[in-house]
């Protein structure tokens, strides 16, 4: 679990802004442990595309 200690007179905007960065930092390091083939991201980001599509036309037809 990432911790972002806020401090004293710090605006929360600025706290959010350090833990999205240790985030990013924690997420490549996790994807470097392992090697993924580029044709297996580009299917993985595909196949979310065409879910959230589905959710966003379910949302309208509402």
């Amino acid at each position: 679990m990432i911790i972002v200690p806020v401090k004293e007179g710090e605006s929360i905007d600025r706290a959010l802004k350090r833990y999205k960065r240790k985030y990013e930092n924690v997420k490549e390091l996790r994807a470097r442990q392992q090697f993924t083939k580029p044709s297996v991201i580009k299917r993985a980001q595909l196949m979310k595309a065409i879910y959230v599509q589905k959710l966003r036309e379910a949302e309208q037809n509402m």
